[in-house]
């Protein structure tokens, strides 16, 4: 019940508030831009299909999909009145929002160009919706007061291992979601805006969470739509997140009458909008700069995050990368050419000679005659291991029986390990007087 869940949300809390002191933001960082692009595209379908239904006075389906598959029945209730014009005149509120949203920094005068677009938007759309007397819906605020429930003995008695395991899981995804969420909005702010403090992130939410569970209030977590909102308006320091709980604060508990004209559309309308934007058609465009992976791991988030969750679509792109970057570093092409000008034989190596390509290697140079001098390309690897450097070695040993000749530009290899990578396990000196 109740109380268990503030119980759930005070542990969750503790746990991030500990993992913040422990320094362990930091790991949520580790999440590759293509995962970040398409988890930012995946919130931005969610929040449009669900809310383009609200923005028409309806209400939003069971799932991502379905909100998605239903948008034109909810553009049809929004064209013509029918039997319940609360849709038709909710869905004219909710394209004046988006029209006055997008057009006001264009058509406002400078001097009130300091005003953010979408609280321009909602104040008008609530000025036209209440001067026509609009039969549609309306936000409804109580009494705050009335649903704070303090902590008492009971609820800390309520303690069990079950909660603290479900506990551990809300301060995962909890975590999970706001630091990543963080991270893209480090990309969406720009190159000079302040950055995200990971570990104080993650202490100032397990504070947050504590006093919220404290209170019978619901898991407090930092979410990509309200941030994205805030930047559309300028914020551009952390302070204006502050502000925008105390405004909140303010409103809600000294002036809900006033809220309580603004209709439901409108909102639904700012969300809408900004939904669109966090999609981001730009971004998608400039992936196939760096592979096709990429472009895949993109779609395979975003679409993991409409037909599940945002925790699912995440994991699977962080799962894919993890594969792509075990891909390049164990794969590794080899290109062999008999007879070539000089009379010798060519084998190109590209990508990453590891012992995981040991085999392949080794089935390559069976194939070169015997008596041949083979000549090793070595300027398109990107890494050899010193199982591979051993094979060529040996063989040259077994090789050189024959008659025939290993020749390989040690220095070239010597001076592009020395660049930053690994260096193998011979000095240059040793390398060239083996080669010979």
């Amino acid at each position: 019940g109740i109380a268990g869940a503030a119980m759930v949300v005070m542990l969750a809390g503790a746990i991030q508030l500990a993992a913040g002191l422990l320094r362990g933001g930091r790991w949520f960082r580790a999440v590759p831009p293509s995962v970040v692009h398409g988890m930012r595209a995946g919130i931005g379908v969610l929040i449009f299909a669900s809310q383009f239904h609200v923005m028409v006075d309806d209400k939003p389906k069971s799932s991502g999909i379905a909100n998605l598959l239903s948008i034109p029945a909810a553009v049809w209730k929004g064209l013509l009145p029918g039997d319940n014009p609360s849709h038709y005149w909710a869905a004219r509120i909710g394209l004046l929002t988006i029209l006055v949203t997008a057009s006001w920094k264009w058509l406002a005068p400078k001097r009130l160009q300091f005003l953010p677009a979408p609280l321009v938007a909602v104040c008008m759309s609530a000025l036209v919706a209440s001067l026509s007397r609009l039969d549609i819906s309306y936000i409804e605020i109580g009494n705050i007061l009335d649903k704070v429930h303090l902590p008492t003995l009971e609820r800390l008695q309520s303690l069990n291992r079950h909660l603290f395991l479900e506990a551990l899981g809300v301060a995962f995804v909890a975590s999970a979601e706001t630091l990543l969420c963080a991270t893209a909005l480090d990309k969406l702010h720009g190159d000079h805006a302040q950055r995200t403090r990971y570990d104080k992130e993650l202490v100032a939410q397990g504070v947050g969470n504590l006093v919220s569970g404290a209170v019978g209030g619901l898991p407090v977590t930092g979410v990509i739509v309200r941030s994205a909102t805030n930047v559309e308006a300028g914020a551009k320091t952390r302070l204006s997140a502050i502000l925008h709980g105390v405004w909140m604060l303010l409103l809600v508990v000294l002036a809900p009458g006033i809220l309580n004209l603004i209709p439901t559309a409108s909102l639904a309308a700012i969300l809408v909008f900004t939904g669109y934007k966090l999609m981001n058609p730009r971004a998608v465009r400039q992936l196939p700069r760096f592979g096709r992976m990429e472009v895949a791991i993109y779609a395979a988030t975003v679409i993991a995050i409409v037909l599940q969750d945002l925790l699912t679509g995440v994991v699977l792109g962080i799962v894919l990368s993890a594969l792509r970057l075990l891909h390049q570093f164990s794969h590794l092409e080899t290109r062999l050419t008999a007879g070539e000008p000089h009379g010798h034989t060519r084998l190109e190596l590209r990508g990453a000679a590891t012992f995981i390509r040991l085999p392949q290697l080794a089935a390559v140079l069976e194939q070169v005659e015997p008596s041949a001098e083979l000549h090793v390309d070595l300027e398109q690897l990107d890494f050899i291991d010193h199982a591979c450097l051993d094979l060529l070695m040996s063989w040259e040993t077994a090789h050189g029986a024959t008659g025939g000749r290993l020749v390989v530009d040690w220095g070239a290899l010597s001076a592009c390990f020395g660049n930053g990578a690994a260096m193998p396990t011979w000095s240059p000196a040793e390398m060239a007087s083996t080669a010979h």
